[in-house]
């Protein structure tokens, strides 16, 4: 279970004694999540979620973060909104952590992802991408080359212990993507980790997109290709190309892709590929075994890898 912070009657009284929310009706730990520690919050005014934040994700950070869900849900993005006190702050301490509460969202993340759920996806991006042009705060990609480099020096040692010659092919990528990384694509701000895990739906409805807490300043095209490997790769590891296209076009009838943009997806695949192969990697070498969440598989991303590397252009993905 994804709670690493309890929380104490007395602590959870005082923090809500700062917000005009109600008393607590409950407070349920939430399984799902490896970065901090969430609760289902009920009062007496409403549902929300209590997210305590844990030492993967830097206090410093939190008001680009939660400053950005107040902009986009302004502009009617389907994201949480941050709940502020009666002193108009989004961040206060609970339980030694910094902590904050955000607007419940109805809906389900979809396990087996449909066309029309990709459709949807890539639509709610193009229009988070619309959205968070005019937000004025930046926070660099602390996972783009520099990192990926940073990563794959720590997992190197026991890269082929996952995989034999898996540390080579690694080593490889890397120097083909710092080589050969486009530069000039525009950018702004991006969510860099929408997986279906990330999004709520209500049938074939997108209702929310949560988990911002990757989100950063970047190309736009490399937020549809991480969306690419989330989002269209079966079980199996075949690229199913009617939810490619079905994504893509959802994209483009929001915000359509310049052809700079779309010439320059494979390469961008590959790095977003190479990114989640690496965080799996890091994830799976130091793993606890007391751990109730599993680490998620790095060699499914490998796959996606080999599968891009092989790509001749956006037409291979349904554009």
């Amino acid at each position: 279970m994804a709670v690493y912070t309890e929380i104490g009657d007395d602590e959870l009284e005082a923090f809500l004694g700062a917000y005009d929310i109600g008393g607590v009706l409950s407070l349920k730990g939430i399984a799902e999540g490896v970065e901090n520690s969430n609760y289902f919050l009920q009062t007496e005014r409403g549902r929300f979620i209590l997210t305590l934040y844990e030492k993967r994700v830097a206090e410093g950070d939190l008001p680009f973060f939660l400053g950005l869900l107040d902009h986009l849900a302004a502009r009617g993005v389907t994201c949480p909104s941050p709940v502020h006190g009666r002193d108009g702050a989004i961040v206060r301490r609970l339980a030694g952590r910094p902590a904050a509460i955000q607007t419940f969202l109805d809906g389900v993340s979809p396990k087996r992802p449909s066309a029309a759920h990709c459709g949807e996806a890539g639509a709610a991006m193009a229009r988070l991408h619309r959205a968070g042009a005019d937000f004025a705060r930046t926070r660099a990609n602390a996972l783009s080359l520099a990192g990926w480099a940073k990563l794959a020096a720590a997992t190197a040692a026991a890269a082929d212990g996952v995989q034999q010659g898996l540390r080579q092919a690694i080593a490889d990528e890397l120097a083909h993507l710092q080589a050969a990384w486009p530069k000039g694509l525009p950018e702004g701000v991006i969510h860099a980790d929408m997986f279906p895990d990330n999004t709520l739906f209500v049938g074939e409805r997108l209702t929310g997109v949560i988990d911002f807490y990757f989100a950063c300043t970047d190309m736009y095209a490399y937020d549809v290709a991480v969306n690419l490997n989330a989002w269209c790769f079966e079980p199996d590891g075949s690229f199913n190309l009617t939810k490619g296209r079905a994504l893509l076009h959802g994209y483009a009838a929001v915000r359509p892709l310049a052809a700079d943009e779309s010439a320059a997806l494979p390469l961008l695949a590959r790095g977003a590929a190479l990114r989640f192969l690496l965080t799996r990697l890091y994830d799976w070498i130091n793993r606890d075994p007391a751990a109730l969440v599993r680490p998620k598989d790095p060699l499914q991303c490998l796959g996606w890898l080999r599968f891009h590397q092989h790509v001749e252009g956006a037409g291979d993905y349904g554009l």
